[in-house]
């Protein structure tokens, strides 16, 4: 059996209270969407740094993860730290253009995220 070398670990984004956002958001997802989110970071996990189509770069320290599903298109927003992937955000997009109110939240994750490290 030939063992994977990961180049990222992926962990969720914890909330003060303990709350896991992106892991709750996914539970709620139809099992092929899970199914493909899952393919698409695994490949991030084996093969970063990645861009585009599969990745673009948000802001400093912020990427997206870009899924086609069927009734949209999902994304996730995270952040690398040493060797992980942390999730931070994610969403299913109808339209080209990220809201803005989806990504103030994915900004304000990373900044508890880096403030929570010190």
């Amino acid at each position: 059996m030939v063992e994977i070398e990961f180049i990222l670990k992926v962990i969720f984004y914890r909330t003060e209270s303990g709350n896991e956002p992106v892991r709750m958001w996914l539970k709620g997802l139809p099992r092929e969407h899970k199914r493909q989110i899952g393919e698409d970071i695994k490949t991030i996990q084996l093969g970063w740094p990645l861009g585009m189509p599969l990745i673009r770069k948000i802001d400093k320290d912020l990427w997206e993860v870009r899924t086609a599903a069927e009734n949209g298109i999902a994304r996730i927003f995270f952040t690398v730290d040493d060797d992980y992937m942390i999730l931070l955000h994610g969403i299913i997009k109808k339209s080209q253009k990220t809201p803005l109110n989806e990504l103030k939240t994915a900004l304000a994750r990373l900044g508890n995220y880096k403030r929570g490290k010190k």
